[in-house]
C-alpha cells in the first residue's frame, strides 16, 4: 500500500538523550505503544510536536532507517520532512523513501515571509523532482500561525493536478474547521483520494463528515484512546465521548502542548527524562505540573 492508512495518528513527541541527540530506539517504542495500548492508528514523528525542526539533521535522516530495522509498519508511519532549504527537505524525503516510508508531512520552507504561490510550488516541484520516486506520497502540511507561510487552496489544486497522486493530502493545524472544510471542498477529499488532517480531535466527526481522512494531532499523544471510543460509540454514549475529548483537548491546550504531552508521557512511564525539551522549549514548571495533574484527574472523574 503506497498511502498511508486513514484514521487518528499522534504527532508523536521526542525523546532525548542528556546530550540534546534524538534516541531513536525510544521514539520507536513509543510509537509501538501509541499504535497498540495508546489508540492511535499511526504516528507521525518529527513533525512540530515532535520538535521536529529542533533536532539535528543527522538525527533526523537517520531515523527512517532505524523505523525500517525495527519492523515499524511503513502505511501508518508519516515523517516530517520539510525544511527551510529545498536541498535538506530532498535530503529528508529520500531518506525515508529509501527506508520504504514513502509517506512525508512537508511544510512550506518557512524562513522566508510573503512568498508567491509560484514560490511554495518550486519547493514541492524540486523535492518531487529530485526525489524522482513514483511512490512519493507528500502530505502539505499546512500550520499557518507557526510557519506564517501558508498552502493556498488554489496552491493545493494546482499542485494536484500537476502532479497527481503524488500529492495525498494536506494537515491542517490552522485551528479552523472552515479552513479543512474549504480544503475538503476544493479537492474531493477522501472522495477525491485527497485526504485531509486537521489538528484538533475535538473536531473529529465535522471533519469525517466534512470528507476529511482523519485527525493528526499533538494532543492524541495521550487521548487517542478516547477518540476511539467516541468513534465507536453510538447515541448518547457517542454524544457523551465526544465531550470527553473535547474536555481533553481543552486540558491539553492550557499547556505547552510539547511539554504538557511529554510529562504526561513521563508520568505513564515512570521514566522523567522523557521532559527533556530541546531548546528553546523548556519543561512545563513545577506549578504547570501540579496544575495539569489536577486537571488529568478532574478528567478521569468527569
Amino acid at each position: 500500500m503506497t498511502k498511508a492508512t486513514r484514521g487518528i495518528y499522534a504527532a508523536a513527541v521526542s525523546p532525548f538523550r542528556a546530550d540534546g541527540s534524538l534516541d531513536a530506539d525510544k521514539l520507536i517504542a513509543y510509537c509501538r505503544h501509541l499504535m497498540a495500548d495508546g489508540g492511535c492508528d499511526g504516528v507521525a514523528p518529527t513533525g512540530t510536536t515532535g520538535e521536529g525542526n529542533s533536532i539535528a539533521m543527522a538525527d533526523r535522516l537517520a531515523l527512517p532507517a532505524a523505523f525500517k530495522a525495527a519492523g515499524m509498519p511503513t502505511d501508518r508511519v508519516i515523517f516530517g520532512t520539510g525544511a527551510p532549504a529545498a536541498g535538506d527537505a530532498v535530503a529528508l524525503t529520500k531518506a525515508a523513501v529509501a527506508a520504504g516510508y514513502t509517506n512525508v508531512l512537508v511544510l512550506p520552507p518557512f524562513y522566508y515571509k510573503n512568498v508567491s504561490d509560484d514560490g511554495l510550488y518550486a519547493y514541492i516541484a524540486r523535492i518531487i523532482d529530485a526525489v524522482g520516486e513514483e511512490a512519493l506520497r507528500i502530505y502539505l502540511y499546512h500550520f499557518p500561525q507557526v510557519s506564517m507561510t501558508p498552502y493556498s487552496v488554489d496552491l493545493v489544486l494546482r499542485l494536484k493536478k500537476d502532479f497527481g497522486a503524488t500529492i495525498a493530502g494536506l494537515k491542517d493545524s490552522s485551528g479552523d474547521f472552515s479552513q479543512s472544510k474549504a480544503f475538503a471542498d476544493a479537492t474531493g477529499g477522501v472522495d477525491g483520494d485527497f485526504d485531509i488532517y486537521p489538528s484538533n480531535e475535538a473536531m473529529v466527526f465535522d471533519a469525517l463528515d466534512a470528507g476529511c481522512a482523519g485527525i493528526i494531532s499533538g494532543s492524541t499523544n495521550a487521548f487517542a484512546a478516547k477518540v476511539q471510543r467516541a468513534l465507536k460509540a453510538t447515541g448518547e454514549a457517542r454524544e457523551a465521548a465526544h465531550a470527553a475529548v473535547k474536555a481533553a483537548r481543552a486540558t491539553a491546550s492550557k499547556y505547552s502542548l510539547m511539554a504538557g504531552m511529554k510529562q504526561i508521557e513521563a508520568w505513564r512511564t515512570g521514566d522523567d527524562t522523557w521532559t527533556r525539551m530541546a531548546p528553546p522549549l523548556v519543561p512545563l514548571s513545577a506549578a504547570e505540573q501540579q496544575n495539569l495533574r489536577a486537571d488529568l484527574a478532574a478528567l478521569e472523574e468527569a
